[in-house]
Parts: C-alpha cells; structure tokens; sequence
C-alpha cells in the first residue's frame, strides 16, 4: 500500500456505511410490508368474489382478483404454495391465467395440460 492509505479511510468507511443492510430492523420491517401485502392480497381475492356476482355484466371484479393473486404469489409463501395447490387439483384453471402473470407469480411459463 502507498504510504497515508489504509483499508480503513475515512471516503471508504462512509461508502461501506450508505451501502451496509439496514440489519434485523430492516429484515423485520421488510418482512412485516410483505406480509401486509400477501394480506392485502387475500383481502382484494376475497373483495372482488362478491363484486363480481354484483356486476356480472362489467368485469370489474377479476381486475381485482389479478391484482390479490399477484400480490399474494409474490409476497407471500404460504399464498403461493397455496395457489400451487390449487393448480395441481383443478389444472383446467391454469388456462385462464396469462402467461405474464404466472411468470410473475411463480416464475414459470404455463404448463400444458394433459389430455
């Protein structure tokens, strides 16, 4: 090392410091938002059910029911181990979903179905 340097200056202690994790806070609140997230995902799922009976002509509720399925898949591993269940009993409703969202929730293309 040239002479006055050291692992321990003052330019990299500072950048270590802005790039370091944020510690157990940081991992408790991050898991706390993901968890109200999953939450608000089976909220919006469970909303848009009766919606959709309401307004049978307009498709507001399945909007809705997108919107919780993705936020619960991607937050949530008990929602998506869940909806992996529901797939492997029911695989004729894995056609209406779009290839886009089950890459989004699950990272997987669509799985063609058996016949």
């Amino acid at each position: 090392m040239p002479d006055g340097s050291s692992p321990f200056n003052k330019d990299s202690l500072k950048q270590n410091a802005a790039t370091a994790p944020l510690g157990i806070v940081g991992a408790s609140v991050k898991t706390l938002i993901r968890q109200a997230f999953a939450l608000l995902g089976l909220l919006l799922i469970a909303i848009a059910i009766p919606i959709a009976f309401v307004t049978p002509l307009l498709p507001i509720g399945l909007p809705i029911a997108i919107l919780g399925v993705v936020l619960l898949g991607r937050n949530s591993l008990w929602g998506r181990r869940w909806m992996e269940g529901v797939l492997e009993r029911h695989p004729r409703v894995e056609r209406f979903a779009p290839n886009w969202m089950m890459k989004a929730v699950f990272g997987r293309e669509k799985r063609t179905p058996k016949t």
